[in-house]
């Protein structure tokens, strides 16, 4: 009999610690940065934007954050499930006492001191008890449909992170290339300042022009120079955004390729609509959270009713193990708990009618995203097109006034004027792409797409 009550103990034991070990999460992959190759593509030759992309949904700690947020509340349904499935405990017990007691004799009248001892061996108790709930009206179903949702929410959070990374990677590649355009264009407007001021300094030797000529050049080259300094500030501050993004050390040189381009959009409002709803994961996590609650709501309702467990316990006592077994059939219901249950399904109800509302208010979020983003395309568009034309318009402007001033017969005011108009119809230009190409990060995210 000892031995069959140790091989079991042992039995259960065993499963118990291989249960654990096969429901051990994986550990979570560590945040590193990308392999030396990887960085090396970075600095040596331009990538895509594409392949910024990707490079961001593989190192991103971020990403990897929402997708161990996951798996915890997977085994969060593991854990709703539990309480239906049978329950296994081993208890052993023992203990040794000593008591005094003294009696006196009711016909001599001596008194009588006796000693009562019990060792370990007499008060061994060691039992397996098997407990099972054979029915709870569904409570643990509900339950477990709540967790289950909730996991279908922290899943969607994955993806959202994986949009909004992606529209961070998209908009820091544009903000650099905008800093470059930005760059070449007080590159450009330096060397033409630089170019005047000879012209001017050459025009006062020979006496034919004021030292004022001179000096307004000089100013116009020290405010190109500047103007070159911000771009490539600019620049440095852009290509540690999108290396963050990306997930590698900000300091990485990283170099990317030109998408500047214009490229006319054809959007069908309808279309657009329509998608966002399938795709858009907050809109997605708004109906989980909704079902959720209404599973909350499910399993607070039938907090009311009683539950019925089955019990069997089977062990041995004292040291030679005698065999001893119970079987129990209980059902127990709370009938009153002082209105707890009550303020409990109420508030159930509540957070219910609370996320049913917000599904409402975020479709209307993503469609007021949806409507913004296409206006900021179209405005983006239009600004292109009405900026190229003045960009047109100030080189010949300042063509026309470069040559009355080599002439001698226009003045050092005209010429920078000029400059200055043409540099900044031509930032306006950039700024402009820069702006389209957002704009369409902007509605990809609006859209739910990557």
């Amino acid at each position: 009999m000892r031995r069959v009550l140790v091989v079991v103990m042992l039995m259960i034991l065993g499963g118990v610690l291989g249960a654990e070990a096969q429901q051990t999460p994986p550990a979570a992959p560590a945040a590193q940065a990308p392999a030396a190759t990887s960085r090396d593509v970075l600095t040596q030759r331009p990538i895509s934007l594409d392949e910024a992309v990707a490079i961001a949904l593989e190192f991103q700690p971020n990403i990897r954050a929402r997708l161990s947020d996951y798996a915890a509340a997977k085994y969060r349904v593991d854990q709703a499930l539990s309480p239906l499935l049978p329950q296994v405990t081993a208890s052993v017990s023992t203990s040794r006492s000593e008591s005094t007691s003294v009696t006196t004799s009711a016909t001599t009248g001596a008194t009588i001191t006796s000693i009562n001892a019990r060792e370990f061996g007499d008060t061994l108790s060691a039992q397996v008890v098997l407990s099972q709930i054979l029915f709870d009206f569904g409570k643990t179903a509900a339950s477990t449909d709540a967790a289950r949702k909730l996991s279908e929410v922290a899943l969607e959070d994955v993806e959202l992170q994986r949009q909004l990374i992606t529209q961070t990677v998209k908009q820091a590649y544009t903000n650099i290339n905008f800093a470059l355009r930005l760059q070449r264009v007080a590159q450009q407007a330096l060397q033409r300042a630089e170019l005047n001021l000879r012209s001017a300094r050459g025009f006062f030797d020979v006496g034919t022009r004021p030292k004022s000529d001179v000096t307004r050049a000089e100013v116009d080259v020290a405010n190109a120079r500047v103007d070159v300094i911000r771009a490539r500030n600019a620049e440095r501050l852009g290509r540690a955004a999108l290396n963050v993004a990306m997930g590698v050390p900000a300091d990485t040189a990283t170099q990317v390729l030109d998408n500047l381009v214009y490229q006319p959009s054809a959007l069908d409002r309808a279309r657009l609509m329509e998608e966002a709803q399938r795709r858009r994961p907050e809109y997605r996590q708004a109906k989980l959270r909704a079902e959720a609650a209404d599973a909350v709501v499910r399993r607070t309702s039938r907090d009311f009713l009683p539950d019925v467990t089955g019990a069997a316990a089977y062990g041995g006592t004292r040291t030679s193990f005698d065999e001893a077994w119970s079987l129990t059939l209980s059902l127990s219901w709370s009938i009153f708990d002082g209105g707890n249950r009550i303020a409990r399904h109420r508030e159930a109800r509540a957070n219910l009618d609370a996320a049913q509302a917000r599904v409402r208010a975020t479709e209307l979020d993503i469609q007021r995203d949806v409507e913004q983003a296409q206006i900021s395309v179209t405005e983006a568009e239009e600004r292109i097109q009405a900026a190229q034309t003045a960009v047109l318009s100030a080189q010949e402007n300042f063509r026309l006034a470069q040559g009355r001033f080599d002439a001698g017969v226009g003045t050092i005011l005209e010429l920078t004027d000029a400059q200055l108009a043409l540099t900044q119809t031509q930032n306006t230009e950039a700024q402009a792409l820069a702006d389209f190409r957002i704009a369409l990060s902007n509605l990809d995210r609006a859209v739910g797409l990557r």
